[in-house]
């Protein structure tokens, strides 16, 4: 019996050992199996609280640019009180095969998926912030089982989606130290404990520092990487600029100074945030339906990207675990790694990038000095931060993880050095 099939039969036992609460009480390595049903009493909780919502006058500018506006937030509270069902996305979630077991004293919670595919390759996908596992709702089944989907078999993946420390129903840390290098040293410890021997990696917004993080470590295992928020910005920036690279530094400084004040107090006092959010589900969502606008071309209108329950599952999941703190913590830990740096430094290891135009722009002439084993570049014609929501034929179809692992199964030469970038296909 192979590690696989070992680990299987242990999932299966312990599926009587259903864990209801955020919280278990897990043994070393032990894997228990996960459910979350939120009680009576929190929904209500939540609905009295959003039924006597104090309301802040109107923005003296039209526009985003204070922040969501007092009529789109009255919108967005209305729909959330009166037509949005929490049970819904909860009966999604209750599809999923969910576990949670215990990684360096911190029980993580992932979703693993396998496919009916038998030479599916084993891929773990990491979100970011104000992301949860319900980013990779609608991805799950075109990964797993691609020629349901318009696919090939070849392009077959089980999926293991684990939470962020502090995210949705994984731990909250109780002491520093839980930033992108040790999550991906955590990663690779469950790959490992699930019984994968060779597997690969995605990861956009703060799953692509912890994705690099665990290709910069050589993790065990871990044979290729692709991200849709590679950063190539170098940390010294030189007095003359390609126009690619013009673009990236134009748009790091725009965003660093008029889209990231959420990220500055996060990553200074996130226990502050904590307080202003944990409180309020009004501000939660304002927090949470910001960014949302930023990352899908800051239009004013993310609803017409994202549906707007899609957007509240997420909103109403951090309300449900009380993650606004612990959440905001991955900010401080990873500005005080990171310090002064504008990327997370040298990969090695073969790497597929894929450029969403309504994410940060990157500069594919810098790429080589950040990531010389670059495999695949690709250039979407749409989507942006949240790609997996708002588009998910496009992450699947055309997001070069196929592609890159099969160019890394063939030992292709990095493309960097065989052509230039090109656009993907609608």
């Amino acid at each position: 019996m192979n590690n696989v099939s070992r680990r299987a039969l242990l999932l299966g036992a312990s599926a009587s050992l259903a864990c209801f609460g955020l919280r278990a009480s897990l043994a070393k390595e032990d894997i228990a199996a996960f459910q979350f049903r939120a009680s009576g009493a929190q929904l209500e909780d939540l609905h009295s609280r959003l039924d006597r919502v104090r309301w802040p006058e109107r923005e003296t500018a039209n526009g985003w640019e204070q922040g969501p506006p007092l009529a789109a937030m009255q919108a967005l509270v209305s729909h959330w009180r009166h037509r949005y069902d929490w049970r819904k996305a909860e009966a999604e979630l209750a599809h999923w095969p969910q576990f949670k077991t215990a990684i360096d004293d911190l029980g993580i919670h992932f979703i693993h998926v396998r496919s009916p595919h038998a030479n599916a390759r084993p891929l773990i996908l990491t979100h970011g912030w104000p992301s949860t596992v319900l980013l990779f709702r609608d991805v799950i089944k075109p990964l797993t089982d691609p020629t349901a989907h318009g696919g090939v078999a070849g392009d077959a993946f089980h999926v293991v989606i684990p939470s962020l420390p502090g995210f949705g129903f994984s731990d909250k840390p109780a002491t520093p130290g839980w930033n992108a290098e040790r999550t991906g040293r955590a990663w690779g410890r469950l790959m490992q404990r699930l019984g994968y021997a060779r597997w690969f990696a995605q990861g956009g917004d703060w799953g692509a520092f912890v994705t690099t993080a665990m290709a910069q470590q050589r993790v065990p295992g871990l044979a290729a990487i692709h991200l849709n928020f590679a950063q190539t910005v170098p940390d010294l920036i030189p007095s003359e600029l390609l126009p690619d690279q013009r673009r990236a530094v134009e748009a790091m400084k725009q965003f660093r100074e008029h889209d990231f004040g959420f990220g500055m107090l996060q990553a200074t006092k996130p226990q502050l945030a904590g307080y202003t959010l944990s409180d309020s589900p009004m501000a939660q969502a304002a927090w949470l339906y910001d960014i949302f606008n930023w990352g899908t071309g800051s239009t004013g209108r993310p609803e017409d990207v994202i549906p707007l329950d899609k957007m509240l599952d997420e909103i109403t999941l951090f309300w449900l675990t009380d993650s606004a703190a612990s959440s905001a913590r991955f900010y401080l830990e990873q500005a005080s790694l990171l310090g002064t740096r504008h990327n997370p430094g040298r990969v090695e290891l073969p790497v597929a990038i894929t450029v969403f135009p309504h994410d940060m722009p990157v500069a594919k002439s810098w790429a080589g000095d950040v990531y010389p084993n670059l495999i695949s570049w690709r250039e979407a014609s749409r989507g942006g931060h949240f790609v997996q929501l708002e588009d998910p034929p496009a992450f699947c179809q055309r997001s070069a993880i196929g592609l890159s692992i099969r160019r890394t199964l063939e030992g292709e030469t990095p493309c960097r050095r065989v052509r230039s970038s090109s656009h993907v296909p609608d």
